[in-house]
Order: structure tokens, then sequence, then C-alpha cells
């Protein structure tokens, strides 16, 4: 933890107090980036970023406003606060807005166990141009892979900061390294796509760019040759590489915003069965190593694991301080907030359980229908929940995978979906959302 960053809110805090501000927060975000994209074995695109960002919040009264600079020097905090300050006198009426009280504070948490941060030698940025020329090279090897997409693999260090006129203040450090590679099989309208990439916050998780590579190479070849399926009402197998996408629709209909807003079409389910009753949902925010880890949330709230929905039943929204004021309930403490705005609700590592089928048994179980491996567009009702999105995987008959299909669209009610998913075993832990491939006994599907 940088010592600077802590001395700079407070003192942009002092800055704020004493130009008249009621109550504020202020949250420091110091990082650098480096992201290399290469082509045809040379190097295509390089970004490198370096910087700090501070942003700070004024609540006067029941308003409030956010104000962002990159610049943190004494002059520039005073004219700031003093710009925040009166934007906040001229807002719009919110007597939900608010910090949190300082016995609502998190006060103890080890972030080392977290593991977020990796100590060892950065990479440079000659080694991540390596990592994508081998990735692309690892594409190009598979037999009827015609050329490739290109290949990038990025770094990011971030240290963040948050700290609050009554009390609180904290912060941890967070890395991630990323590969991936785009390849395509086929010629003229012929060609087909498919990709693979993975991203972790220690350098040495990442599988190697050679693993890579292939991975998107052999997806890339065994979708050449689609067809349109056809038209009618079958089965639907998300593989895991996107069911992870349906749970994201669920997660987006629980948010204490959409909520509040009466725009979600879960608004009426709490304590009500919305999944099979074997099948949980987790969410965790004490993983170790994971993209949706943290110590406390950007209220400085304790974070905490909690069950989002346990054996089928809904148990509660996904809430921040704001929101839980206006459905007169608690935090669930995952409020999640950029330098220039205010808190607003977000969840972080989820994990949907598991089945005791592998894939392939779901698979023979469904006869005749479709296995989505990729996806594109989508049209989701918010209010009733319909959903319809074009699709590109693989058709199944009698039980067996017969060839791959494009060009497709899958179309129904998600809360009718998600009532009958039938889960496989096949979830990766290393990600941030473990969703396992999912069964759905019948959707529409709209084809040739």
């Amino acid at each position: 933890m940088k010592n600077s960053l802590s001395d700079s809110a407070q003192q942009l805090l002092d800055i704020a107090k004493l130009a008249g501000a009621q109550s504020a927060d202020v949250l420091i975000v110091d990082g650098t980036s480096v992201s290399i994209d290469v082509r045809e074995g040379e190097l295509e695109h390089a970004e490198s970023a370096e910087g700090v960002d501070i942003g700070l919040r004024v609540i006067q009264g029941d308003r409030q406003a956010s104000v962002s600079i990159s610049d943190l020097s004494k002059s520039a905090m005073e004219q700031m606060a003093e710009r925040c300050i009166a934007m906040a006198n001229e807002a719009p009426r919110d007597p939900y807005c608010g910090l949190a009280t300082p016995q609502e504070f998190a006060t103890d948490w080890d972030v080392d166990q977290l593991e977020l941060y990796d100590s060892s030698p950065k990479p440079s940025a000659e080694y991540l141009k390596e990592m994508a020329v081998r990735a692309e090279a690892s594409a190009l090897s598979i037999k009827g892979v015609s050329k490739a997409q290109g290949a990038s693999s990025a770094l990011s260090d971030m240290t963040i900061h948050l700290a609050t006129s009554n009390g609180f203040s904290g912060g941890y450090r967070r890395t991630s390294h990323s590969i991936s590679c785009v390849a395509i099989s086929g010629e003229g309208l012929s060609m087909e796509r498919d990709w693979c990439g993975e991203s972790h916050s220690h350098y040495a998780s990442v599988p190697s760019p050679e693993e890579i590579g292939y991975l998107a190479g052999e997806r890339a070849v065994a979708r050449a040759g689609a067809v349109r399926p056809p038209t009618g009402f079958f089965p639907v197998l998300f593989d895991e590489r996107i069911s992870s996408s349906l749970v994201g629709h669920l997660v987006a209909a629980i948010n204490g915003a959409s909520i509040v807003r009466g725009s979600s079409w879960l608004k009426n389910y709490l304590g009500e069965q919305i999944l099979p009753s074997n099948v949980s949902l987790f969410e965790d925010p004490s993983r170790k190593s994971m993209a949706g880890s943290k110590p406390f949330d950007a209220e400085g709230l304790l974070a905490k694991p909690r069950h989002v929905i346990k054996n089928g039943i809904l148990e509660g929204w996904t809430l921040d301080l704001s929101t839980a004021r206006q459905l007169e309930m608690k935090s669930t403490a995952n409020a999640s907030r950029g330098v220039g705005s205010a808190p607003s609700p977000s969840s972080g590592n989820l994990q949907l359980s598991e089945g005791l089928e592998t894939k392939e048994d779901l698979i023979a179980k469904m006869g005749t229908g479709l296995i989505v491996t990729s996806m594109i567009g989508s049209t989701i009702n918010p209010n009733t929940g319909d959903y319809s999105r074009g699709a590109s995987g693989f058709w199944v008959e009698n039980g067996q995978i017969i060839g791959p299909v494009n060009e497709c669209t899958i179309a129904g009610n998600l809360l009718d979906m998600l009532k009958n998913i039938v889960p496989a075993n096949d979830a990766r832990k290393n990600l941030s959302r473990v969703v396992p491939s999912l069964l759905i006994d019948g959707l529409t599907i709209a084809g040739k």
C-alpha cells in the first residue's frame, strides 16, 4: 500500500471540509497498464498507460455530486473541491444518498490473504509481445486454420484507496495478466472464427501462449462448414464457455438499482423459487486471486460471502447503501464505483452449483438439439425476461454431435429457462464466475 495515496486522500478531504463540504469521500486509483497486439507475427498495436486518478464525492444534506481529476497538486484539489461543492448544492435532491456510519465500516481485513497482487517481476513489453506472437503461431500451426485475426497480451497493476470524511481509510493493490488469440478457418464467405483467452492476477497462473493459441485454432477448425440449424422447439445446452451469460442476466435482474426502478422481471420473486431446488448461487468476495475479490466495497463496508440463491430460493437483492435505504434493507456490501461517479450495486465472484453429470452425459440426454458455444447480440426485456440472442455452436442428433451450425436465434423466457436448468459438472474453478454447462429442456430456435 502506498502511503502517499492515503495522505493525498486525507489532504483532499481536509480541503473539501475547509471549503464547506458537509461530508465527502475520496477514491484514488493509481495504475499502470501495458497492452500488446500482434498480427502475422508483427506488432500491430501497443499501448501503455500510467497515472493517478482521484475522485471526490461531496454530500450536502440530501444532494450529492462527484468530480474527478488527474492532478494531485494542492491548487488542483482546491479547485476540484470548490467545483464539486457548487455542483452538489445545485444537484437534484436524493434523500437516500450518504456515507456509511462508522459502525458500518469494515474495521478488520487481511488483504494479503486475498492474494490479489503478484509481487514477482513484471513482464516487459517485449515479453508480452513474445507471448502474443507465440499464441498466434500456435493457432496457425493447427491444420485447417487459414489465418489468425491476431493475438494480444496485456498486464495491469492498480492500487486503490478509499477514504471518507467520517473516518474510513483503506486500500489494496491488484495485478492482472491476460493472453488471448483469435483464429479463422475457411476462406471467403465460408470463414468461421473462434478464440481463446484467459486473465489471472498472477502471471504464472496464465496458461502458456501455445495452449491459448492451440485452443483458439481447434475451436475455429471445429466450426468449419457450419450450416443453419432447423427451426423448431429443441433442447439447448449452453457450453460452460458462455453459460455465465445466463447468470449475468439473472444478477442484472436482482441488482438493487433495477429493483428500485421497478424494471426487473424478478421484482416480485424475493423469497420465491427461481432455480431448481438442487441449485444455489453463491457470491464470495474472499476467493484468492480472483478479479471479483476485495476486502471492502466502494463505500467501506466489509465484503462478505453470501448466498444469492439458496436451494433455488432467491435470498436477497444485490445492494449498496442507497438502494438498501430505498428498499428498507441492509446493504450487501456490493457497492462499486469509478472515480467520477457515485456508488452503485454490482456483483463480484459468483459460483453456481454443479451437477453430477458430465457435459457428454447431458449431450446424450438431449436427443436432438443445439449446443451453444458463441452468441452475438442481445434482446432482453428487463420487465418480462423475454430472451432472444443470435447463436452458433453444434447440432446434436440422437445424442451425438453431427456438425457445426451458425446464423440462428434462440428465444425463450429467462424465468422459465432458469427454473429448468440442468447443470453439468464442468465449471472452471479458476474463473471469477464459476458456472458449468447448462442444459435447458426447450427453447425456440429460428434457423433455416
